[in-house]
């Protein structure tokens, strides 16, 4: 399944890894706090995932339970057993609100998390020395202002790292798919990669969106699992990409397909036998695929009354791809979309992403396919054709829908 969205980066973290889940070796007993232990065998195996699927691993390091030494010895460990497939380790799951849930005294600030994190990268680096950091891995962007810039200047990470969720599970009134999909939390999204890429670019450290989906603490059944995730993942990769942003990490659980998660198991049994199925969001990541190493192109749009997203970008062959989002129900009407892309280009391509309904968990097609057990395709994608006349390219965009339009 990983092999069939390219190469990658694969994130091991969120809040078990970081409040749950702990390092056990000959020397490092399970800790009472801890549910489950992490071994150096299961560090192994994953080092087979990597190799076989060609996907790089993210580990995040508990630092919630403050232990630099156990914290060193799992470090070791991972670094002996993934070697290169180790892209960096992070300290702790969404530090900056350690207060706020009881793992730290307030008042909690950069400050003193630094110390701590000055602490364990000391304690790493004499037994794993080389590995790279990436962080602070906060929890959402306002906290990267200050996070984000002092994690840059204090401990100059490889990556700067953060999370964002649209919609929290706590909000009141409480989420649904028509605000997923509305203008304003699209605008909401704007602001917020504006905020963590400017701290990007001002320290010269490129910023990856490690943790990311619909819903907060573990997604919303009727939301999360619906094609209405499709298109908002489909939407965010693109303006994503726009605003600089180095990689996203959709964050899901193999074990609930009920929440967010690009691939889940229906059963346990079917979790024990690794036999995953692809959700509605895995289609985002097979169209998204199409758009990695893209840069943005400037794009203008009049105003119009239909909830309709388009995003231009440029391949590193030429091509132009233009991303075209309808987030209307399905009743609303069609709208008809002039690209102007000039006389120089040909004919377009599209490849459309449909469902029976916003809430749809299934029938969901890209180019007409399926994804089978695999991640790939059941077959090859039906593209339609749009002839470019004197200049523009004319679509017509169904509402509940995306296209990728490809213009050579």
């Amino acid at each position: 399944m990983l092999r069939s969205l390219g190469s990658g980066v694969l994130r091991f973290g969120g809040a078990s890894a970081d409040t749950r889940v702990a390092w056990t070796d000959a020397a490092t007993p399970l800790p009472a706090w801890a549910s489950s232990g992490l071994q150096a065998g299961e560090l192994r195996d994953l080092h087979k995932l990597a190799s076989e699927s060609g996907w790089h691993i993210l580990l995040t390091i508990g630092l919630a339970h403050y232990d630099p030494r156990a914290a060193a010895r799992e470090a070791a460990a991972a670094k002996a057993a993934l070697g290169g497939w180790l892209a960096g380790i992070e300290l702790g799951n969404e530090p900056d609100a350690y207060a706020r849930h009881g793992l730290r005294s307030a008042p909690w600030t950069f400050s003193q998390y630094n110390t701590q994190v000055t602490a364990y990268r000391r304690a790493i680096e004499k037994v794993a020395p080389g590995l790279q950091l990436v962080g602070p891995d906060v929890s959402g962007s306002h906290a990267f202002k200050d996070w984000g810039r002092g994690m840059a200047t204090q401990q100059r990470p490889a990556l700067l790292t953060g999370h964002h969720y649209p919609l929290g599970c706590h909000q009141v009134p409480e989420p649904t798919i028509a605000r997923l999909l509305s203008p304003p939390i699209r605008r909401a999204e704007d602001a917020s990669l504006r905020r963590y890429v400017s701290a990007s670019r001002t320290s010269a450290i490129r910023f990856r969106m490690d943790e990311a989906n619909t819903v907060s603490c573990g997604g919303k059944a009727g939301i999360s699992n619906t094609f209405a995730s499709t298109l908002w993942a489909v939407d965010y990769i693109a303006r994503a990409m726009t605003a600089g942003v180095a990689g996203i990490n959709f964050h899901g659980n193999l074990a609930n397909c009920h929440g967010y998660s690009p691939v889940c198991a229906p059963s346990t049994r079917q979790l024990a036998a690794g036999a995953l199925i692809a959700q509605p969001e895995w289609y985002a990541l097979l169209l998204g695929k199409e758009l990695v190493g893209d840069r943005p192109v400037r794009a203008f749009a009049p105003p119009s009354p239909a909830n309709v997203d388009i995003i231009a970008l440029l391949s590193p062959q030429g091509k132009l791809h233009v991303v075209i989002v309808d987030d209307d129900h399905p009743g609303a009407k069609h709208v008809a979309v002039e690209l102007r892309v000039g006389r120089r280009f040909g004919a377009a391509s599209v490849l459309s992403l449909t469902a029976p309904s916003l809430a749809a968990t299934k029938g969901v097609r890209l180019g007409g396919q399926a994804v089978g057990g695999d991640g790939e395709l059941l077959g090859p994608t039906r593209l339609e054709r749009r002839p470019n006349r004197a200049g523009v390219i004319t679509l017509d965009v169904a509402p509940a829908s995306a296209m990728l339009v490809t213009v050579a």
